[in-house]
């Protein structure tokens, strides 16, 4: 080689030919690009050569050249400025993390059978409410009692003529971990954002939950833009973990 390594581009392209020879050391018949400085070591051959065959372990450096290179570049972007809350002032608590993803449909063979028997999920627990018009099951994403787990609740209305609405729509809630929730609902309700009846209350998993409305109203013109979205206050275990 002319020169100690090839150029960025030069790597890009290199990779780009392999990859379009399923990395099998199909030879390039075009000319050498122009050398500059890379990471690549000097005893990388021209991926131009017409005389040299790839080996797997030449492959694996140049791919891993050039992830390296693209991953660099995305970590030198800089991070956005944090959003502006609702009326310039500070927000009194924090979204940690996805808590539970709530599923409803007229039959829960369907859901149990895709989700338990085909994606091997465990059930943890059942809840059943007629003021919530709910009948569900408790299932758990990840491993029971971690605070990175994510609940996952199969629901079906107890009678389907009356509200709510357990089914409709079958992607029917998610759940955010809240570390402050009496604090978020005062604050979110002094904002304009607009709750379903019935306050905070214990939900199907013993913690203290409320809902924002999926639609604002003129009352409170702040809604959910379509999701109706409950909000779960986090136990101290997963406040740690998850701050």
């Amino acid at each position: 080689m002319a020169s100690p390594a090839i150029s960025t581009r030069a790597t890009r392209q290199a990779f780009l030919v392999l990859r379009s020879s399923s990395f099998l050391g199909t030879r390039s018949q075009e000319s050498p690009p122009s050398t500059s400085s890379s990471r690549l070591p000097s005893s990388t051959p021209s991926y131009a050569s017409s005389s040299h065959s790839w080996s797997s372990s030449e492959r694996r450096s140049l791919s891993s050249s050039y992830s390296s290179k693209t991953t660099d570049a995305i970590e030198a972007l800089p991070l956005p400025p944090p959003p502006t809350s609702i009326g310039g002032s500070t927000r009194p608590f924090r979204v940690l993390g996805l808590q539970q993803i709530a599923l409803g449909s007229l039959e829960k063979s369907d859901m149990t059978n895709i989700w338990t028997n085909v994606f091997g999920l465990s059930k943890f627990g059942t809840y059943r409410s007629e003021k919530e018009n709910v009948d569900e099951d408790l299932l758990i994403l990840g491993k029971h009692g971690s605070p990175y787990a994510v609940e996952l609740d199969l629901m079906i209305p107890i009678d389907p003529n009356k509200s709510p609405k357990v089914h409709v729509p079958p992607l029917n809630h998610i759940g955010l971990w809240i570390d402050d929730l009496r604090a978020a609902v005062a604050w979110m309700e002094g904002r304009g954002v607009r709750f379903t009846p019935g306050g905070i209350r214990k939900g199907a998993s013993g913690h203290d939950v409320t809902f924002i409305h999926p639609k604002g109203n003129e009352e409170s013109p702040i809604g959910g833009a379509g999701v109706l979205i409950e909000l779960v206050q986090a136990p101290e275990e997963v406040i740690k973990a998850l701050t």
